[in-house]
């Protein structure tokens, strides 16, 4: 079992939670996997999903001072994260959907 593609993936930053999507390799092009997973679990594997920025797109001039801490994940540390969080928890492992 081994994660293919990351189809997408959200941040709540207010919960501290991602809401990913994905394939395993197992999986065909019309079937999908659906997940949320507290990012303290990444923590307690190694990694350090989160990065901060304040350089949104270099906008200078545009930018408020209010709005310039956001947060992004790191795709190939989610992608490594994911595949070792669902070898260790196998029973979490979300069932397959069809798109």
């Amino acid at each position: 079992m081994e994660i293919q593609e990351i189809v997408s993936y959200y941040l709540y930053e207010d919960t501290k939670r991602v809401e990913v999507s994905f394939r395993l390799t197992t999986d065909s092009e019309d079937e999908i996997r659906n997940d949320v997973i507290n990012l303290d679990e990444s923590k307690e594997f190694g990694y350090n999903l989160i990065q901060e920025s304040t350089d949104f797109f270099n906008f200078d001039d545009d930018f408020d001072e209010d709005d310039s801490d956001f947060q992004s994940i790191d795709e190939d540390l989610l992608l490594s994260f994911l595949n070792e969080y669902y070898i260790v928890n196998q029973d979490k492992l979300p069932r397959v959907e069809i798109i």
